[in-house]
């Protein structure tokens, strides 16, 4: 196993455990698999577990394996906050005390606010004395280091980064998201802070990993012998700018392959053939787009602050993946409930976009067939009910 380093030295297996995605039997979860699982991992080298306090039964489980084999200093447990569902101090710091107890520790090393998307969010915090609780749980012990996960566009991510001074931070990062999300500006910007950046969705749910019929017949005839899920492993693991790369693996041929990886990869090793390759196979699975927008983002800022790119990218998204594979619900969350969302239904149709756009794409008319097939009543209505929720 390769290790990187976080801010303070401390080395950080490359490749993670993403505890999501555990095997369930019914409703629960499996345990003794998920305990072969995860030990073999450790015995492997990989010290670097993610879960949250949203993931049903997780915590419990984690906790509950590492104590039982009495493992739990050989390895890093980063766990989040439902910070969307906390509405006081006294509610975060309960919260955050049932965490422990799930986890049966006395001490969790990597401590997330869960999913912000938004830095209104983290200024909600802030008003409720956030930062004077950290600082209390630092000096207590029981957090090692504080971070953030995030689902959003560039522009926030830079605004929260830029907010706090976080230990770390946890983002959506592929080679289809190079562009979106906090994107590589984003990482890279933390890089420069001196702020470990953990990677989730690196194969965007298995999306890379099930390619097109094209692509797989362009990576079978590279020459490389790497599986989808290898060139997108590697993707990532060439940039010194990423700490640790998260995988939900739930089976032992999955785990010994991306440790098998992970033992290997190391920043540099790509090559300008394997450059190319990633080139060739994006140009096919984006094939099915609607629109050719590079995210270049020329047409912003919008006058009525409609997130034109990101619309573009979600609505080309669903028609890469299929309308049934949860793209509408990650736009939902991820534009839906910013402070300010920028949902096409905002243009007054200026136009000023389209004199800049390098694509000479006809954007007026393109988002409101975006909008529509991104939000169509059920979505609206459920976005209008969870930005209400989340207002009280």
């Amino acid at each position: 196993m390769r290790y990187r380093k976080d801010r303070y030295g401390n080395e950080i297996s490359q490749l993670g455990f993403g505890c999501m995605r555990f095997t369930k039997k019914g409703t629960q979860i499996d345990y003794e698999k998920a305990e072969r699982e995860i030990l073999h991992a450790i015995e492997c080298g990989v010290n670097y577990f993610d879960t949250a306090y949203a993931y049903m039964g997780s915590e419990e489980c984690l906790g509950r394996i590492l104590e039982e084999n009495g493992v739990r200093d050989k390895v890093n447990i980063a766990t989040k906050l439902p910070q969307y569902l906390m509405k006081s101090l006294k509610a975060i710091d309960k919260t955050f005390r049932e965490e422990l107890s799930r986890l049966r520790t006395d001490h969790v090393d990597y401590y997330l606010m869960h999913m912000f998307t938004d830095l209104s969010e983290w200024e909600r915090l802030r008003s409720y004395g956030i930062e004077q609780w950290i600082s209390d749980r630092k000096a207590e012990g029981s957090i090692r280091q504080i971070g953030f996960s995030y689902h959003g566009d560039t522009e926030m991510f830079l605004r929260i980064l830029n907010a706090y001074d976080w230990d770390f931070c946890q983002v959506q990062y592929n080679y289809l998201d190079e562009t979106s999300q906090a994107g590589r500006d984003g990482v890279r910007a933390a890089a420069e802070k001196g702020i470990p950046v953990m990677i989730m969705e690196p194969l965007r749910g298995g999306k890379l990993v099930n390619l097109p019929v094209g692509a797989r017949r362009e990576l079978r005839e590279s020459g490389t012998g790497f599986s989808a899920a290898e060139l997108g492993l590697r993707w990532l693991w060439d940039q010194s700018e990423v700490t640790c790369v998260l995988s939900g693996m739930n089976s032992m041929e999955m785990l010994d392959e991306n440790i098998r990886i992970a033992s290997d990869a190391a920043p540099g090793d790509f090559t300008d053939t394997h450059r190319a390759l990633i080139e060739r196979v994006i140009r096919i699975i984006r094939e099915k787009e609607k629109v050719g927008c590079t995210g270049c983002r020329y047409c912003m800022p919008c006058p009525k602050g409609v997130d034109i790119p990101g619309t573009f990218y979600y609505y080309n998204l669903m028609y890469i993946e299929g309308k049934k594979t949860g793209v509408r619900f990650e736009y939902a969350r991820n534009v839906g409930l910013q402070k300010d969302p920028g949902f096409a239904s905002a243009c007054v149709r200026c136009g000023k976009c389209e004199t800049h756009c390098p694509q000479h794409i006809s954007i007026r008319e393109m988002l409101k067939k975006a909008d529509r097939d991104l939000r169509p009543l059920p979505y609206r209505i459920g976005i209008a009910v969870a930005r209400k929720a989340m207002s009280r």
